[in-house]
């Protein structure tokens, strides 16, 4: 192995049982029983016995189990992001209640999210200056989040438990499997076969070409959106449109709203915001609905992660050295960014180029920190991680090639923020993997009919 590198898994300490405090107890509405877990983890899991974090989850029983609770095994859920916290449902429903009827479940707020040592605008700045905040944050990568996880499973005196992936959680699955099978008993993946080498431009490559498509089928179901979206655009141009919090409107914030095309029912918000965009027919001026709306999308006041960390999940260097791009970067470096100005068959999403752009999906790009103002003092750190080039693995090819873990993975064929493609191509170089793939759901599946999805990942890892 070569020189050690900050957040090398391969470096790890084999995990200790974290210490472990039992917080607080409370019923919801649904007579669940949930439960309050705090753990202490290392930073640095090379360096077990320095600085540690405080690390939060939360457990749910279902009351027909509360008296039982300590016989059923556990189910870890892995939250997607970067930068997600776990779910706070007031009351189960959809997969967790069905998990509910076999399992303790335990909702994880990643490192960094959540009440988990959470990274902002207010507490990152502590660490000191861009390039510090930089080598703290290597450690809130994938194999980081895992080896929390086995600490954490020890700790609670489980067996190999269950885990479940969705999106990014299905990455750190992934690195579950890679650095820590023992400790897993079934995985299941959902939208969240992420590539196992190759440079960042790839996902975005793909997931461009996913987008035109999915515009395209929004723009035939509601004709009508497409003028309505020329409009804005026109307004942003303008200038002088802000968003609730003093922020502008632009037209690359507007396009951020092909977030809504990620999922079946979400297209029909993103038709139902277009329907309400403008204060009155005929009137330029935008609605405050829509302002609040397109608010909600951008702003990453809640989850500066999702911005800061994203590229850094691709960032999985090559065995003989850092994995080079198309253009011959070494770094993640803006990679879809990279892309759209350097690609002609990306033009219809250039605002530089046409005037009416497609909708973009889970792209991140520069100047999302320049114009949030949750964001803005992180942008120098978010720029550091971007030119970054010195990266520890997120996978062993070698571990995942020999896993015996069954493993279940539902794929999304019109996927448009992991790729089909792609994630056919992981499925198959991971050993013992099963692949569902369906057209009826995009990558919200779970939010959709979760339960049947839950049933049919658990029916083929048995």
């Amino acid at each position: 192995m070569s020189a050690a590198v900050a957040g090398d898994p391969r470096t790890f300490a084999p995990p200790e049982p974290a210490a472990h405090r039992a917080g607080h107890q409370s019923t919801l509405l649904d007579g669940t029983l949930i439960a309050d877990h705090w753990f202490e983890v290392p930073l640095d899991h090379a360096a077990p016995a320095g600085r540690t974090l405080t690390v939060f989850a939360r457990e749910y029983v279902a009351a027909a189990h509360r008296e039982r609770r300590e016989e059923l095994p556990w189910l870890l859920f892995l939250q997607g992001g970067p930068g997600g916290k776990g779910m706070r449902p007031a009351r189960l429903g959809g997969w967790m209640k069905q998990a509910a009827q076999d399992f303790r479940i335990l909702m994880l707020d990643q490192r960094g999210t959540g009440l988990s040592s959470p990274v902002t605008r207010h507490t990152l700045p502590a660490e000191g200056s861009a390039d510090q905040q930089a080598e703290y944050l290597v450690h809130f990568r994938a194999p980081s989040i895992v080896q929390d996880a086995e600490a954490i499973r020890l700790a609670l005196g489980s067996g190999p438990w269950t885990v479940f992936g969705q999106s990014f959680g299905g990455f750190c699955t992934l690195s579950y499997l890679s650095w820590r099978p023992e400790g897993v008993e079934r995985a299941l993946i959902t939208g969240g076969l992420a590539p196992l080498d190759g440079h960042a431009e790839q996902v975005y490559r793909a997931t461009y070409r996913r987008m035109r498509h999915r515009n395209e089928e929004y723009f035939c179901r509601f004709p009508q959106d497409r003028d309505v979206l020329a409009r804005v655009y026109e307004v942003a141009r303008g200038g002088g449109a802000t968003l609730p919090d003093g922020s502008p409107v632009t037209v690359g914030r507007v396009q951020a709203l092909g977030m809504f095309l990620g999922g079946n029912t979400r297209m029909d918000q993103l038709h139902y915001l277009l329907q309400e965009a403008f204060a009155a027919p005929g009137c330029p001026t935008l609605s405050d609905t829509f302002l609040h709306g397109l608010h909600q999308q951008v702003s990453r006041a809640t989850n500066p992660l999702y911005l800061v960390m994203h590229e850094s999940i691709y960032a999985q260097p090559a065995s003989a050295g850092a994995v080079r791009s198309d253009t011959g970067a070494t770094d993640t470096g803006w990679a879809a960014q990279r892309l759209l100005a350097g690609s002609d068959d990306l033009a219809d999403f250039d605002p530089a180029r046409t005037d009416v752009p497609l909708l973009t999906g889970e792209m991140v790009f520069d100047w999302y920190a320049d114009l949030d103002p949750a964001l803005r003092p992180l942008g120098p750190v978010t720029e550091a991680l971007a030119r970054r080039t010195t990266w520890g693995p997120l996978y062993d090819l070698d571990a995942l090639a020999a896993n015996t873990v069954p493993t279940a993975a539902a794929v999304y064929t019109h996927d448009v923020y992991v790729d089909r493609d792609l994630s056919r191509q992981t499925a198959d170089r991971v050993r013992c993997l099963t692949v569902w793939e369906t057209e009826d759901f995009h990558h919200d599946g779970i939010g959709d009919d979760g339960p049947a999805i839950l049933d049919r990942l658990l029916e083929m890892t048995r």
